[in-house]
């Protein structure tokens, strides 16, 4: 079978990234093998080929976390699936629950374990979930880590409530599943990013509101203005960094930070007096367990909710698709196209 592997770290992918031939794995008892359709990518993935998340991970390694397959052969003791079953993997791997946060299994596919670059993957039956039917195989490949992010930031444990305000940094994959989720709670959006003509996107997708944060670079005194000196309710905080201070401020009393990615940089100089004056609940989120997912794919089946693919690469692209990703032009997700139907 076809496959990618990261053999050594590098700064480009073009350079991280060689085709390779492998034998199909068989699937062993409680395994399934199943046949990859579509692959998407997160900007972890960007970091572990540069050796930036987990610097020891044994290499070579197929990479991704994300993908959409059919169900091929299952191995003994596999009662929930069957053969022809259009599924999408798990991130968390090799758990009861498909490996929540708290819990002690930290396998990911695409870094302790190969990933989904590939023709054919052999997953624990716990690490996988049917997909929702009106979704394409490209449409499905997204939801593993980004729409389960944005879900879980918004929807699980203090869940938004209809009326409320949100922050939403970006245009990546996690922000515009969180523009899409908030609109489905009945929420006034905010969106920011430095290009009008996502911005623009991002209105026609439903955004309530937006701000170009290249010409308003402080952008939280803007925020408090629309929000009358109030703040928002709830931010999605995928830049870390500088960023982190700034949503402190545009933050209302009593309000949350989802602290999700760190495109800016992982160490942030924060005061903590907004903190403990504001009374601000700062939650750390790393995607969610397959419980959650199977809540999530609940709601985006039942309101027919389509997930925003920017750009699909053929297998054969995927180092372009790479490129794409770093050079911050996508809207949404971007996905490889491993198989046709």
């Amino acid at each position: 079978m076809k496959a990618y592997v990261i053999d050594h770290v590098a700064d480009d992918p073009g350079h991280a990234l060689r085709a390779v031939e492998k034998n199909p794995p068989l699937p062993g008892p409680g395994e399934v093998r199943v046949r990859m359709r579509s692959a998407s990518l997160n900007f972890r993935d960007l970091r572990i080929f540069r050796g930036q998340y987990r610097p020891s991970l044994p290499l070579p390694l197929v990479p991704l976390s994300d993908g959409c397959g059919i169900v091929e052969a299952i191995g003994d003791h596999v009662r929930e699936f069957i053969p022809g079953d259009r599924v999408a993997t798990t991130f968390f791997q090799d758990a009861p629950s498909g490996g929540s946060p708290a819990s002690s299994s930290r396998v990911t596919l695409g870094c302790e374990r190969d990933g989904v670059l590939s023709e054919w993957v052999t997953v624990p039956a716990s690490g996988l979930v049917p997909v929702p039917d009106h979704l394409s195989d490209s449409e499905a490949s997204t939801l593993t880590c980004a729409g389960l992010t944005a879900w879980n930031a918004l929807m699980e444990g203090d869940s938004v409530r209809p009326g409320e305000v949100v922050l939403i940094q970006g245009t990546g994959g996690v922000s515009i599943f969180a523009l899409q989720f908030a609109r489905l709670s009945g929420c006034r959006t905010i969106v920011l990013s430095r290009h009008d003509e996502k911005l623009e996107r991002a209105r026609k997708l439903g955004a309530s509101e937006t701000i170009n944060i290249r010409a308003c670079p402080q952008w939280e005194q803007e925020v408090l203005k629309r929000t009358d000196g109030r703040g928002v309710d709830r931010v999605i905080e995928v830049t870390g960094g500088e960023s982190l201070p700034r949503s402190l401020e545009a933050t209302r009393t009593g309000g949350q930070i989802q602290v999700i990615g760190v495109l800016s940089g992982v160490e942030s100089r924060v005061s903590l007096l907004p903190v403990l004056m504001k009374e601000i609940r700062l939650r750390g989120l790393l995607v969610g367990d397959r419980p959650m997912f199977l809540r999530m794919n609940r709601a985006v089946e039942a309101n027919r909710l389509i997930p925003v693919v920017d750009r699909i690469f053929s297998f054969e692209e995927a180092v372009e698709a790479y490129r794409m990703l770093d050079r911050g032009a996508a809207f949404g997700k971007l996905v490889v196209r491993i198989a046709d139907p």
